[in-house]
């Protein structure tokens, strides 16, 4: 069986069976999967990020294929990461590979996984940052990101990606759902795909209102992110992005260059105004607050020990102590107040 060196050597090397078993380790949390990450670090920092969100039926996956392809044809390697439901069977990817991304397939410049969201929230898988860091290393430029589509928590892709795409379709009664769950205050990009629908230019009409409405209250993210003090990258007289929303027909890669061209300049926005590092270092800092919540965590279970924790639940069980009672009790008892 290969090792954490061998599996970062041939990955290095352009090998797609080992990218492919890095991603499981990752995934299964096997043992090379933090030695590998660990050596991979130094080799990333380059990929675009792109995320796509929005609700399901927004056709988000026919966008991904069409703007891989678009990528595709000028050369640019792309990465595809698909975060679809849990199968309550097989605990797998729902959607498994992503047949209806079949023009893709055979492209050696294009890799494409799916993985299962395992009930995270967010709409993103826990390893979806660490899957991220592994295509970058592995010299994919841009990495697309599709969340599940669940509509509520969808937010959390914009601590993954630098660029951030909300889309959204007529028909689907999500005019206000959309500023209801905070995903447009999230979008760098919003886009109406199935464009050639009746309803349009309604769902284009009241997403401009939203963004004219909240234009004024300097709540997006990117308006937050570019008077962050303490990094010193943002560049304080530097305007900041104003979303702008693009109409596709992505069934027929109609409006898909010009989408394109938006994304570019985006990032090309970021490296300009310092707002790239500004989202590197918060995206940084998300990730070392999760891992530390998560060592923290592991490390006080081992503490208190599986036969404290299951006295403490039948007392709460038995209505001897609240919840939150129990848990100061456990606390106490290994000195971990």
């Amino acid at each position: 069986m290969a090792r954490d060196g061998d599996l970062v050597e041939r990955l290095l090397a352009g090998e797609r069976r080992a990218l492919a078993r890095l991603i499981s380790q990752i995934e299964n949390d096997g043992p090379d999967a933090v030695p590998s990450l660990v050596a991979l670090y130094p080799h990333t920092g380059q990929a675009h990020i792109v995320g796509l969100t929005g609700a399901p039926g927004t056709g988000k996956s026919t966008l991904v294929n069409e703007l891989a392809k678009a990528y595709r044809a000028t050369g640019v390697r792309v990465g595809i990461i698909a975060v679809d439901p849990t199968s309550p069977f097989s605990g797998g990817a729902l959607l498994g590979d992503r047949i209806r991304m079949r023009d893709l397939s055979g492209d050696p410049g294009v890799f494409i996984r799916s993985m299962a969201s395992r009930g995270n929230l967010g709409g993103l898988a826990r390893a979806t940052a660490d899957v991220v860091k592994v295509l970058d290393a592995a010299g994919y430029q841009t990495v697309l990101v599709e969340t599940v589509g669940a509509g509520q928590s969808e937010v959390e892709i914009a601590r993954t990606a630098h660029t951030t795409l909300v889309v959204e379709a007529p028909g689907l009664g999500d005019d206000v759902q959309a500023i209801k769950a905070g995903v447009l205050e999230i979008a760098d990009i919003l886009v109406v795909n199935k464009a050639d629908r009746e309803g349009a230019e309604h769902t284009r009409r009241a997403l401009q209102m939203m963004l004219d409405l909240g234009m004024d209250q300097n709540v997006r993210h990117h308006d937050r992110e570019m008077r962050v003090e303490s990094t010193g990258n943002a560049l304080p007289d530097k305007q900041p992005w104003h979303p702008i929303i693009y109409s596709t027909v992505a069934v027929r890669g109609q409006g898909v260059p010009e989408l394109l061209q938006a994304i570019s300049a985006h990032r090309r926005y970021l490296q300009t105004s310092g707002g790239w590092a500004v989202r590197e270092r918060a995206r940084a800092t998300a990730e070392v607050d999760h891992l530390l919540r998560d060592q923290l965590v592991s490390h006080m279970l081992r503490r208190i020990g599986p036969a404290s924790l299951e006295r403490a639940v039948e007392r709460v069980v038995t209505r001897q102590v609240d919840a939150h009672a129990a848990v100061t009790g456990l606390l106490a008892d290994a000195g971990l107040e």
